[in-house]
């Protein structure tokens, strides 16, 4: 007698927020999901993790928008996230610091564009320039149809439509700073957190940097409370709650496909070691794309062309992250921002060209100060906080095990020694310390190199150039930070709500 194989309508392969949130617009429409997860808990990079009296917050810092014309807030509200998670409001963007600067941006376009006018007098023309381009592109970028048949078609009427994308795509962010101000301090304020987006100005696409921070301008900075395991814990809840099943520390090892079409996966059980292999016409993919195609289709599934494409697209920049428990408040140390960047050694925008391998007594870094919020990660007498920096896997895999654990703690000590000089007295309140290197990222999260934000926001893969939800194979398609509109928190979340909505259209 063979074995009953179990049939479902889509199976999510992995529990990142893409993957959470496919699944959750999958269910609430009345399909029978099965979610698989490789990790204990769901979320990737959205997770929290306990470590004395803290929880330690892996990888959310803000949360931008969530102001009426944010794409999320549909998501948001279609899955009941508002109903379930509290959002706090950062009291403010960022802090810069360099050697000629210290200045505090405002969470808001019309304020920041008042202070950078009286700080920069001589700049008025180019910081009118830049929220207005911020703007512009926030709000075209919300009208482009997703639909790339129809992208195909308003091709010619482009720069007519949206005159603010179609000047900016042949732009960076760093080409745009150069010619639009002087100041080489404006410059680097202006370009402070780019790091969240890529590792290099002059690569990353003017675009994709605008509408991320243009969201930021127009509807704040937000964390949420008790972290952002919360938020991959709702959307867990909300697939069960509609029938779906989410299994974690269970690991996909094989997608099938016969005719040009996937037809369900293998996958075991981490604990026990049994294999499961259920049937689905849709299978959707939350984990690397180059992880798809090289591990877990079978070699003849995808097309040469297409295959060789992929293989070709640069990936984006890793993270070195310095996780903290404070014995004492930063705040009452005399800190009063929430996320700091430190770029006291350099002094012009293009000295972070190759910033990932910058000596670590060089490169900018940021803090993030989860004291200046009710966060709800720590007891109110302590608190917890961040110190990181873009990172390259190519500095870290060589090393033997005595030499990896010898360099953390040396990147450790030397970016603590650059805190202590801008907050005297944080290394002595420092209670827990643990850092995690891009070859901690691969290890978690199987993304190539340690890459965070998937295929980089270069232009020419940005935007309407970057890769589909839809796959070459029929029933494949992807969500995550590697396909459209691309990483952070936002851009997972997004790309797994048009996957679901793709798979849907196409009759799931």
């Amino acid at each position: 007698m063979e074995p009953k194989i179990e049939r479902f309508d889509a199976i999510i392969v992995g529990g990142g927020l893409g993957g959470l949130v496919a699944g959750s617009k999958l269910a609430k429409e009345g399909k029978r999901v099965l979610l698989i997860e490789q990790h204990s808990t769901v979320g990737g990079c959205a997770t929290t993790f306990r470590r004395k009296d803290y929880t330690i917050e892996v990888g959310l810092h803000e949360m931008d928008g969530l102001d009426e014309e944010d794409m999320k807030r549909q998501l948001f509200e279609e899955l009941d996230v508002f109903g379930s998670l509290e959002f706090i409001r950062i009291p403010q963007f960022y802090r810069f610091v360099n050697k000629d600067l210290d200045f505090v941006m405002p969470g808001s376009a019309h304020e920041a564009r008042e202070k950078l006018t009286r700080a920069f007098p001589d700049e008025v023309s180019g910081i009118d320039k830049f929220f207005s381009l911020l703007a512009g592109m926030r709000r075209e970028g919300h009208k482009v149809p997703q639909q790339r048949w129809k992208q195909r078609l308003l091709y010619p009427l482009f720069p007519i439509l949206y005159p603010n994308l179609a000047k900016g795509s042949r732009h960076t962010i760093g080409d745009f700073l150069e010619h639009s101000f002087h100041d080489e301090r404006l410059k680097l304020l202006l370009a402070a957190n780019f790091g969240y987006y890529g590792d290099d100005p002059f690569d990353l696409s003017l675009p994709f940097y605008a509408m991320a921070q243009g969201s930021f301008f127009a509807g704040g900075g937000h964390y949420i409370k008790g972290g952002s395991q919360n938020l991959s814990d709702h959307f867990a809840r909300f697939i069960g709650n509609h029938d779906g099943t989410v299994l974690t520390s269970h690991e996909v090892t094989r997608i099938h496909a016969e005719n040009g079409r996937v037809t369900g996966v293998s996958f075991f059980d981490k604990r026990s070691g049994t294999e499961h292999n259920p049937y689905s016409r849709t299978v959707i993919a939350n984990a690397a794309i180059p992880v798809v195609l090289n591990e877990l289709l079978p070699v003849d599934a995808v097309p040469v062309k297409y295959a060789t494409m992929v293989a070709a697209l640069k990936r984006s920049t890793s993270f070195l992250s310095i996780y903290l428990g404070f014995k004492v408040p930063p705040k009452e140390l005399g800190n009063d921002a929430y996320s700091t960047f430190i770029y006291e050694n350099v002094a012009c925008l293009h000295d972070l060209k190759g910033r990932a391998h910058m000596s670590l007594t060089e490169r900018p870094f940021v803090f993030v100060d989860y004291s200046q919020i009710e966060s709800g990660l720590a007891p109110a007498d302590k608190s917890v906080g961040f110190v990181g920096t873009v990172d390259s896997l190519s500095d870290w895999q060589t090393l033997s095990p005595e030499e990896y654990q010898n360099k953390k703690k040396e990147a450790a000590q030397l970016l603590l020694g650059r805190l202590e000089k801008l907050i005297p007295g944080i290394s002595d309140a420092v209670d827990y310390c643990e850092v995690g290197t891009p070859k901690t990222i691969v290890r978690y999260t199987k993304n190539p190199h340690g890459s965070i934000y998937g295929f980089a926001q270069t232009m020419d893969q940005a935007g309407l150039k970057r890769i589909a939800a839809k796959s070459s194979l029929d029933g494949l398609y992807f969500a995550s930070a590697w396909t459209f509109p691309g990483g952070g928190f936002s851009g997972a979340m997004i790309g797994g709500y048009l996957a679901a909505l793709q798979a849907l259209k196409d009759g799931l």
